[in-house]
């Protein structure tokens, strides 16, 4: 059983209580569960299907050919198509809401995408200029989007809390040295160093997650070298440690406890930083490579089919809805953890 102190306990009482920022945690938590299932919901892939008195769930499973079916052909199995042979049989197929995975061209005779929003073929928010359904790219790319933001907020957080409360603990010229070389740090163009990566190699997932919190973790590092040279002044750091206390305790067993509101105050603002760090770099072409889904891309493609209103104006919905939620959040926990605002003095 994990106990929570009756001061934490009351601080999510009073997050609770703030209603903007908790109804928008209610409502990015389902965004991002909703993400994380997408393949239930959006997936070319058939949720069941029912052929001659034997079960298939294909949706978390692997390839099965058409050749199962009687279809043949041994590459993947069209569920759309298999759907409809069945129509006329007692075996059925149960395809997902949306029955089009993000990397899938949906094309028409006679015809050129991007085309329309369409309930009659399941295109619920149109295609983009390849075919492919943009409903699915907003959800998958999403999905991309909050995991890059919430590994990336992990690493700057390790690497920006360890230092910063190192330089603030300890002083001297352990802060100066590290101080120099923050200051050289931010003086390298990132974006620079961005173009030249990706003149070299094509950035993938995990390169970009390395250069980016190769500088990201200097902000939080600041924050927590000025609240560690608070802390460590105080009457209970003085007591541990005239009581013997190693160092590596006082930091994270006193000072970091001490500082939690800072560090999970700051975070909801990381995250949508992360997320409009991806898209830019996307929409500039520095990003993920194609076909990754992904909402720079999309952005790219509404600015050159501006015809194609469907595309830009889905993206920067799910954008502004997305940040809008996590600045919200970040408000709430501010105002519920923040302890000027709740503390009094006698």
């Amino acid at each position: 059983m994990i106990s929570l102190n009756p001061v934490t306990i009351k601080k999510i009482k009073r997050f609770r209580s703030i209603k903007r920022g908790f109804w928008s945690f209610v409502i990015l938590s389902l965004m991002i569960f909703f993400s994380f299932f997408a393949e239930a919901f959006i997936n070319s892939r058939a949720l069941l299907v029912y052929y001659n008195g034997t079960l298939y769930f294909p949706t978390y499973t692997t390839m099965i050919p058409g050749s199962v079916f009687n279809l043949g052909y041994e590459y993947e199995t069209n569920y759309r198509d298999l759907k409809k042979k069945f129509e006329t049989s007692s075996n059925f197929v149960i395809l997902p809401p949306v029955p089009y995975n993000p990397y899938e061209n949906d094309l028409k005779l006679n015809s050129y995408p991007p085309f329309p929003p369409s309930f009659k073929e399941k295109h619920f928010l149109g295609t983009d200029n390849v075919g492919r359904d943009i409903l699915a790219r907003l959800v998958y790319g999403f999905r991309t989007a909050i995991l890059f933001s919430f590994v990336l907020l992990i690493m700057n957080y390790s690497v920006g809390i360890t230092i910063g409360c190192s330089m603030g603990y300890f002083g001297g010229k352990f802060d100066l040295i590290f101080q120099r070389i923050i200051e050289i740090w931010n003086n390298v163009p990132f974006l620079y160093v961005i173009i030249i990566i990706a003149s070299i190699v094509i950035p993938n997932f995990m390169i970009l997650l390395l250069i980016m919190a190769f500088f990201g973790w200097i902000g939080i590092t600041w924050v927590m070298r000025t609240m560690t040279y608070k802390e460590k002044e105080r009457e209970y750091i003085l007591a541990v440690r005239s009581l013997g206390a190693s160092h590596a305790r006082i930091i994270f067993k006193h000072i970091i406890p001490n500082t939690i509101s800072v560090i999970v105050t700051y975070a909801p603002f990381a995250i949508s930083g992360g997320i409009v760090a991806l898209t830019s770099l996307d929409y500039l072409g520095f990003g993920l490579p194609a076909p990754t889904p992904s909402w720079g891309e999309l952005l790219s493609q509404g600015w050159q089919n501006m015809e194609a209103w469907w595309i830009v104006s889905s993206v920067v919905a799910a954008l502004v809805t997305t940040l809008m939620t996590v600045t919200f959040i970040g408000e709430g926990i501010r105002e519920a953890f923040d302890p000027k605002l709740h503390t009094i003095y006698e």
